[in-house]
């Protein structure tokens, strides 16, 4: 009789995270991939393409990889039949291609608020259609969006962000309306602040040897009082891939430390001594980098 873990199990599924060259889009695919299934990725530049192959070539990760814009539906419908001619049909999505511009609303051109609506959530709605008709065909597939606590919060400078995070939630619950019945679970991860290379300014020491005053209020209004790891998102990733959550359908699960359950405190009042060895191993970090 199977246990309970191999419902866990991907094994010859075919998974494709889309911007999956580094960051957050790398860690779902080395879980993804130490879980049994098969990766493709895509990015936008052949530069990025070039650093993703590099990045799963030192993890000893086989994967497939190309060009291609998320916001370009000839060029996805491409990349999904080559996937399928040269690696196999596509179970499982993930729509992790983003991007962010921190612009007040009144300050933001059109063109870049466009530009932001198209990756964030026209990508998601044409690689999710892309997809969706082969999964209907075998009766089972997995899409998994990258919503944010911005799909719940708002923030000053992230209007386009928010909007098409906001929309992202809604899209993950019309496509479970819409295709639960084929069995197609289509459910959203949220992360909260992430520790990475590109987010280890915000935490660097002052010259004065303090927190920075980001970092300080982060940890205020977050329960856990840390940031999160890109370890902290792999589990959830594969569950919503897995056998195992097939019976979850159009739901969001944050990843943010409680950030969005709690109100937080006064960050003057945190203790910045407990910090003190976290924000040296941050320095370690920024200089290795």
């Amino acid at each position: 009789m199977a246990g309970i873990l191999d419902k866990f199990k991907l094994d010859g599924k075919v998974a494709w995270v889309t911007g999956a060259s580094y960051g957050l889009g790398l860690a779902y695919a080395t879980a993804l991939y130490q879980a049994g299934a098969k990766i493709v990725f895509n990015d936008i530049k052949q530069e990025l393409v070039d650093r993703g192959f590099e990045a799963y070539k030192k993890a000893g990760i086989p994967v497939y990889g190309a060009v291609c814009d998320v916001t370009n539906e000839e060029q996805v419908q491409a990349f999904v039949k080559d996937v399928e001619e040269k690696v196999g049909p596509i179970d499982i999505l993930i729509n992790n291609a983003g991007i962010i511009k921190r612009i007040p609303m009144i300050e933001m051109s059109v063109a870049q608020w466009d530009q932001v609506i198209n990756v964030d959530l026209t990508g998601p709605f044409i690689c999710s259609k892309a997809v969706i008709p082969g999964m209907i065909k075998r009766g089972r597939g997995k899409i998994i969006n990258a919503c944010s606590m911005m799909s719940e919060l708002g923030r000053e400078t992230v209007s386009a962000y928010a909007a098409a995070k906001g929309g992202l939630k809604m899209l993950t619950r019309n496509i479970c309306s819409e295709y639960g019945q084929y069995n197609i679970q289509c459910n959203a991860i949220g992360p909260g602040y992430i520790a990475t290379p590109q987010t280890a300014p915000l935490r660097a020491r002052q010259a004065d040897g303090s927190m920075a005053p980001f970092d300080r209020f982060i940890r205020s209004k977050t329960p856990a009082q840390r940031w999160g790891e890109t370890d902290d998102l792999m589990g959830l990733a594969v569950f919503l891939s897995s056998p195992a959550s097939d019976f979850i359908n159009g739901q969001v699960v944050y990843i943010d430390g409680g950030i969005t359950a709690y109100i937080g405190q006064d960050p003057s009042q945190l203790d910045e001594s407990k910090f003190a060895a976290e924000v040296e191993k941050e320095d370690v970090k920024v200089a290795d980098k």
